[in-house]
Parts: structure tokens; sequence; C-alpha cells
């Protein structure tokens, strides 16, 4: 009877069991499908006026009928559903942009001068918690924009949500970018308006150090909405939220408060200023040229590096662009809209030329040879070794290749501590070498605009050719094939700032080169002979250095056989000289600079010039990165031998520890030498 009753219970339990199973199956299954089923355009049914960007990059088109779980979906809470846009720190993007975004982007294009709204509500749920916080662009999104589509593709309203880690409540604000004047936009700035809390120019004093959290802001997850109107070039701006004040900006769309250099505002020449950022915009701004609404996510917290730009790159943690393990730490951007609304006039055209222009743009390949347009002229040398006579539509992507910082496109020079050179070289080198040879009577025009990003952080400091990086010589291509000029940028470790500065190697007399030296003129902060007293001593930091991530200019003029040097860079006094190359100042021992005495002799570098220096001799410009630190023993030459770590000629070793030199050109130009001034 014992065995009956239980086994009665075991089959009434399993039973039972078997029941409720497929009872919380069906309830899983139905909650999922109802999730499921909701459709972001379900929730707000405009979906047919845009393109959806994703954060991968991807343009789905219209999404009347489309959801994706990583970056375009919905949720609910109490207050009913919302449609969610989501985008990490890093992955693919759109056009030239160096953040992702997903954000609705319109069909239809539309002039100032007529009708168009957009409304939505929305709360930011997430913005990224890494990056650096003097960085004017980190722990921010933009929820909504007006974009151009013609001439520059600049934009005239960016809706920013921004909140500090730690704080409770960010900062809303708004930026119009101006119209940049010319055909060089790279001096594009913003202007920021404060709506609740703070505007884009409050930042922190260094990277971990952030500012008082505003009193009247923001928090993750509290309602806001704003209302964009555009009207006979005038542009309406109204922002609401439960217990804040509601506030109203007017601004003109056709004509321009920042025509002049005088009308700069000094919140611009506070943040962009100092970055080369310091155009003027046309007087007419937009005026003409067809407008479209973005809607969405559109993160601006990335992983490049602030010294590429201070303004826009952030530094945050980005998991090597791993979506899953950045969503999964907070680096990321989160925003959900609970309802939106466009209008717009009936004669907007369509916008098909701004998503042909820019659809897979961050994925195609832009040669140096169309940044930099003449690389016809030479041949490379890369850091491998490997030599390339045609440089029209080349790249390769460890040593020569280009970039976007934020506003412009450069070509970068990049090679390790240690790999294959030239022959009569202990350095690598990932450098241009002009194919035409010309004479010092002849001359020759060279000029460049660069920024260095990286010098070696090993080395000796006792060596004058630690962390150090040349970026543009004159060189010889007949007898001792010695350098008339070479351009350094060097910066000792734990320094912020650099020194830039030339030097000119004698043209030995006699048939022994052995005894050739350099004499090194400062530019700005040291010379080469300012060295420290042992391995790890840094002399003081020049105080009217060059920071990596600045840029400088040179021009290299010669003329007649005169050599005129020019350079300039933002905040810094403009320093010109003057070098005779048919004749020698250094005939004599007796001539010998008491810098050579000092750096050389000791060395045994002590020879003296040909009378007539360069004369007769034909040479050749070179541009890029020349990397002066080496990996061999200081005790072989105190000058030239930097110790430095190499990793056994691993380049990615090196690349990865610091043991490289990077350097950026977005301009440059060759020709003839001209008469001085002109």
């Amino acid at each position: 009877m014992r065995f009956n009753i239980s086994k009665s219970t075991f089959i009434f339990n399993t039973l039972l069991m078997s029941v409720i199973l497929l009872c919380n199956s069906c309830a899983e299954n139905k909650k999922e499908n109802i999730e499921n089923s909701v459709k972001p355009n379900e929730v707000i049914p405009f979906f047919q006026h845009w393109n959806l960007i994703l954060g991968d990059g991807a343009n789905v088109g219209k999404a009347t009928d489309y959801d994706d779980k990583n970056y375009f979906y919905t949720a609910n809470d109490a207050n009913g559903n919302w449609v969610v846009f989501k985008s990490p720190n890093a992955g693919n993007t759109h056009g030239t942009s160096n953040n992702t975004r997903t954000e609705l982007a319109q069909l239809k294009k539309w002039m100032p001068m007529t009708e168009a709204t957009m409304n939505a509500t929305l709360k930011v749920m997430n913005v990224a918690t890494t990056g650096d916080a003097t960085v004017a662009a980190t722990y921010s999104v933009v929820v909504g924009q007006i974009h151009s589509a013609d001439g520059h593709e600049n934009e005239p309203l960016k809706i920013f949500y921004k909140k500090f880690p730690g704080h409770t409540k960010g900062s809303v604000f708004w930026n119009y970018e101006i119209n940049t004047a010319g055909d060089d936009n790279s001096k594009r700035w913003d202007y920021s308006y404060p709506i609740w809390g703070y505007d884009f120019s409050v930042v922190g004093t260094d990277a971990n150090t952030y500012p008082a959290e505003p009193k009247d802001g923001i928090a993750l997850g509290e309602e806001f909405s704003y209302k964009v109107e555009i009207k006979d070039g005038m542009m309406h701006l109204t922002f609401t939220s439960k217990g804040h004040e509601t506030k109203t900006f007017t601004k003109n769309l056709i004509a321009s408060e920042y025509a002049k250099r005088s009308d700069i505002p000094q919140q611009v020449q506070q943040l962009f200023v100092p970055i080369g950022q310091d155009g003027v915009e046309r007087e007419k701004a937009y005026t003409g040229e067809g407008l479209f609404f973005k809607l969405g996510c559109y993160n601006q917290t990335n992983g490049k590096d602030p010294k590429v730009n201070k303004v826009w790159c952030s530094g945050a943690e980005t998991h090597n662009g791993d979506l899953q393990k950045q969503y999964a730490d907070g680096n990321y951007a989160e925003v959900w809209f609970k309802k939106a609304k466009i209008t717009i006039s009936d004669d907007a055209i369509s916008n098909a030329g701004y998503f042909e222009a820019n659809d897979g743009l961050s994925k195609k390949t832009v040669y140096p040879s169309e940044v930099i347009p003449f690389m016809d002229k030479f041949k490379i040398l890369l850091g491998d070794g490997t030599n390339v006579k045609n440089l029209v539509n080349y790249e390769q992507k460890d040593f020569f290749y280009t970039v976007i910082d934020g506003t412009r496109r450069w070509v970068v020079y990049k090679t390790p501590n240690s790999g294959v050179t030239s022959k009569n070289s202990s350095n690598t080198r990932t450098e241009l070498q002009e194919k035409r040879e010309w004479m010092p009577e002849e001359g020759g025009k060279l000029t460049g605009t660069c920024k260095v990003m990286q010098v070696s952080t090993s080395g000796d400091a006792r060596v004058a050719a630690s962390y150090a990086t040349v970026v543009g010589q004159i060189h010889s291509g007949e007898g001792h094939e010695n350098e008339p000029f070479k351009l350094f940028y060097k910066k000792f470790p734990k320094h912020t700032k650099g020194s830039v500065f030339w030097n000119y190697e004698i043209n030995t007399a006699g048939d022994d080169n052995s005894g050739r030296w350099d004499y090194s003129t400062a530019v700005w902060g040291h010379d080469m002979s300012v060295i420290g007293k042992s391995k790890d001593d840094y002399p003081a930091e020049p105080a009217d250095g060059i920071e990596l991530g600045e840029e400088f200019s040179y021009e290299v003029n010669v003329y007649k056989g005169i050599m005129y040097l020019t350079f300039t860079s933002e905040g810094h006094p403009t320093k010109t000289f003057t070098k005779n190359l048919l004749k020698s100042e250094y005939v004599h021992k007796s001539d010998l600079p008491e810098q050579v005495k000092k750096l050389f002799v000791p060395i045994g570098q002590d020879g003296t010039e040909r009378a007539e220096a360069y004369s007769g001799e034909l040479n050749y410009f070179k541009q890029g990165a020349y990397n002066q630190t080496n990996g061999k023993s200081p005790e072989k030459n105190r000058v030239w031998c930097a110790g430095a770590e190499t990793y056994g000629g691993d380049i990615a070793k090196q690349y990865e520890n610091g043991c490289y030199t990077e350097v950026w050109f977005r301009e440059a130009t060759i020709g003839a030498g001209t008469p001085p001034n002109k």
C-alpha cells in the first residue's frame, strides 16, 4: 500500500511539474513575443522619413519594420514604450567622423528660408564612463542635429547631453558650428550655449579631475524635450523639462556673426584657437545650402588619443572595438526616445547625394597622395626597409597611411626604433626622398605643416639623438653624402614639451668623413647639445617648447646657394635663419664652435669643412619620420647610439611599447627656390 501511494504521488507530482513548466514556457514565449513584436516604428511612426545609420557604420535605410538588438530596438518602463538608440565608443562610423552613431538622417533636404520643424521627448540612459576630462567632447552624446548636405557639410545645430563620472546631474547644451569661409574647413569651430548646466567649454583640470556638478543639471533617465523650428532663415529652439526652466534661443542661419577674426568669441579663443581652429564664417552663413535633421545617439566619446585633438579626441576605453565588452563596462551611449516628429516644406528635395558621398566613407581607403598631391615627385623608404618608387594611390598600414583627427586628414609616417634602413644609417625611417636632384646654386624649396605624435620613450638621456626624430632634410647625393639640413623634434620622457632644432652637418674636407659633425640651432626649446647627466637624468623642460600633437610649419628655401629657413607655430614666435651652402664657416680647427667641442670632439669627430661647403654637389629633399633613436650601445657613440629598447626588431612589440616615432603632415609642397620674402 505504501508503495502504491508513493507511486501515485510521484505520478501526480510529475504531471503537476510538467504543467507548471509548460505554463512557464508559454508565459516566457508570450513575454518574448511581446518584446520582439513591438518595432520602433510602432512607438514613433515616422521612420519612413529617414535613413538609419547604426553603430557599426551600416546604413540600413528606412527602419519602418526594423530593429537590431545591439543598436536599435524598443524598451518599456512605467511611462510606456520607448525607442532605444545605442552606440559604442568605437566601431565603424559614417562619413568623415571619428565617432560612432545610431542615428536617423533625413531623406530630404531643405533650404534655411523654407519651413521645417523637429521635436522630440527623450531621456539619456548612459554616456561613456571613461575618457579624458580635459577633452570637451568626452562623456557626451548628441541627441539631435541639423546637418548641411552641401559645401563643407557642417552642422548649424548639435544638441548635447554630457555627464562627468561621479556626478548625478549632467548638462544639456547646444552648439553652432560655423560654415567656414573658403575651401579649407580645417579651421572650423563650434560655439556652445548652455541650456541646463554647463556649456561645452567646461572641462576638467586634468584627465581625471572633474568640474563641480551643475546645480541645475539633468540626471541620467530624466526626461527632456526639444523643439527646432526653421522659418525665413531663422532657427528657433525651445527646451523643456519638468522641474526646470523652459529655455528658448534664436539663431540666424543666413547672416553670420563671425565673418571677421575680431568676431571670434572668447569661448572659442579658449577652446579651439589653441589647436589651430580659428577660422571665420561665410558672411551668408548657411544660405543656399541644403540642410537636414538628424536624431538619435551620436556618441561623442571615442578612443583616439587626446594629443591628436584636445577638443574631440577622448582617449576613452574601447576594448579594441569589441562591442560587447564596451557595453559590459559602460563604454557606450544610450538614448531613449518616447516621442518625435518632423514637418518639412513641400519644396524639400532628395538628400540622396549626401548618402552616396558618405556611406562607407569610413571604410574607404584615402591614400597619402590624395591628401598631399606631390607624392609623384618622391619615392619612399619604409621602416622595414621596403623601397617604393610610385607613391600615387599607395599606402602601407604599418608605416605610411592617412588618418582623420576630427577636423582634417593627415598623412602618417611611422617607424620603429629597430628595423631595416639605408646603407649609411643606423636609424629606421619612413621617409620621402625627392626624385629630382639639384645643386645649391640652382636651389629648391620644401615646405611642411606637421605634428609629431610620438618619439621613443626609451633611450639614454646622455645620448643627444635619443628621443628624437627628423621631420625634414636636405641630403647630398654626391661626395660624402652628408646633410646640410636636418630638422629635429626631441622630447624627453616625463616632459610635456619638446624641442625643435635644426642641424647643419659639415661637408668634411678630404676623403675621410669620419670626423664629420653637426652644429645645432634651437628653434623652440633646446638645441641638440642639451642632454642628461646620466641615462635617466633629464634636463629641465623647455619653457618655450612644442608638445606632442602640436602643429608647426617649416619652409626650407635654397636660392642661389643660400638656405633661408622659416619656422612658424601658433602661439610661438616665428623664427628665421640663413645659411650659406657655398662657403664654409668651418675651414680651420679654430673655427669649431664650443657646442661641437663639447659634443663631438670628445668622440673624435673634429673635422673641418671644404671651403666651398656643398657647392657643386647634387642634393635632394627628404620629408617624413627619420627615427633618431636606435638600439645601439652608447659606448660606441655617445651622440648617435641611443641604447633604446628594440624587442629584437619585433616591430609590433615596439609599437605596443612606445618604441617608435610617428609624424603627421597635413600640408607640404616642393618646388623651385625663390628670392627671399617672395
